[in-house]
């Protein structure tokens, strides 16, 4: 299957069925004069023209009845629906990113009291992680006095083409459900290959890898590692020039049987990620070209939806990038000319574990990131535009919009301040910004 290759999968239509009334509500009030639960119909549903109580529900909001006419009502579902998935989007990134960092930070020496932000506010406390980070970083480079090397195999992001199929075949009316067309632009298809495989087969973690092993290897390594090697180290042991056994560290390439974080190739057993070249079977993710159709096919382009509108395209990006699958980044990391053995082992062990968290954002997430922020903000200004002027329900939807836009603008600072402080976090760590 070639990489731009279009897939037809299934997807239902989901239809609001909700009950009329002439009430209108104001957006985000709990009850109409104090009385719980006024704003809701029986059996759960929202009078015409209310917002939903919580604006970071995307699955309430596509549900919710502004009472609007036709094609109006399903904008401006799909436009709030955009906002709440970035809201989603912009916490998840910042928790990640802050775990990260401070992971990396902690390994160095730094304490909880390090890692406090200064001041609240939207990404600060990735901020302070990777602040963290950068300085603690700083301090091991200076006690190990030699020259940090960082070689990184980039990260991977993937996002389901069936779960946009299945997202534009609910959003729009336009699209018929189990008909929607998607493809993968600028990037790679990968997914489950009962056919042959031509490409790259990632095996399982755990499993016999005959490749390329980005990870943790058992057994025979040709390729950089950092690590224990039971054969010739051909390198530095523990920090010494070595051209023959190690009992210690091995930064280099080992000859026999090596348990070391590997990025190279490996025959033995890699419990990280092992990629073969395929020109058959692949008991794994076939990346490439397969003779029949893949299951479950991924992306690490970009998705290509069928026609739909601008807001429905940006919902169903931002909900899908959001749940994106990345294949770590692969580090190997050494300290040339160190002066102090233990230090540099300890600066290497962090950077090799704690790393690839980092760069799964600044690298892998980050021009993903960028598009889809771009997105929402532009289908939320759009949709608010288009209801302007349409009568007390499109006055009561600009309540919604209001609160909408605004949770909008905290979301894509959060998102930008976290991308930035784990770009520099890599960059600390010398893998670049």
């Amino acid at each position: 299957m070639r990489p731009n290759r279009g897939h037809r999968v299934g997807g239902a239509l989901v239809v609001a069925a909700l009950l009329a009334s002439p009430l209108l509500m104001d957006c985000g009030k709990k009850g109409m004069g104090g009385m719980p639960g006024a704003d809701k119909l029986p059996g759960g549903g929202a009078l015409p023209g209310a917002c939903p109580a919580n604006i970071a529900d995307a699955n309430a909001l596509m549900e919710a009845n502004f009472g609007l006419q036709g094609e109006l009502e399903g904008k401006v579902k799909a436009a709030l629906a955009a906002g709440a998935d970035l809201q989603q989007i912009a916490g998840d990134v910042e928790a990640e990113v802050t775990t990260a960092c401070a992971n990396l930070a902690k390994d160095l020496g730094a304490s909880d009291a390090d890692l406090k932000p200064a001041s609240d506010g939207p990404g600060k406390k990735a901020e302070a992680a990777c602040n963290a980070a950068v300085k603690f970083v700083g301090e091991a480079k200076a006690k190990a006095k030699g020259a940090l090397k960082v070689e990184v195999k980039p990260p991977r992001c993937s996002a389901s083409m069936n779960a946009v199929a299945d997202c534009a075949g609910k959003c729009d009316a336009t699209v018929k459900p189990g008909e929607a067309k998607v493809q993968c632009e600028g990037g790679k298809v990968s997914g489950e290959c009962s056919g042959k495989c031509e490409g790259e087969c990632d095996v399982q973690a755990g499993a016999k890898c005959e490749g390329s092993c980005n990870g943790e290897c058992s057994g025979e390594c040709s390729a950089d590692i950092s690590g224990k090697c039971d054969g010739t180290c051909d390198g530095k042991c523990d920090g010494k020039d070595s051209k023959g056994k190690c009992a210690g560290q091995c930064d280099g390439k080992c000859k026999g049987n090596a348990k070391a974080n590997c990025s190279g190739t490996c025959k033995g057993t890699c419990s990280a990620a092992c990629t073969v070249q395929a020109k058959g079977e692949c008991k794994g993710e076939c990346s490439g070209n397969c003779s029949v159709e893949m299951k479950e096919p991924k992306c690490s382009g970009e998705v290509k939806p069928p026609q739909m509108s601008a807001e429905c395209k940006a919902h169903c990006n931002a909900s899908v990038n959001a749940k994106a699958e990345c294949k770590p980044a692969s580090v190997v990391a050494k300290v040339e000319g160190s002066a102090d053995a233990q230090a540099s082992m300890k600066l290497q062990s962090a950077v090799v574990k704690d790393l690839p968290a980092i760069l799964k954002v600044s690298m892998g997430m980050k021009g993903k990131l960028e598009s889809v922020v771009g997105e929402v903000k532009t289908s939320l200004e759009g949709a608010e535009a288009a209801v302007k002027g349409g009568g007390d329900a499109a006055l009561k939807v600009g309540a919604c919009f209001a609160g909408s836009l605004k949770a909008e603008a905290d979301a894509a600072v959060s998102i930008n301040v976290s991308v930035k402080a784990s770009a520099s976090a890599s960059a600390s760590a010398g893998a670049g910004g």
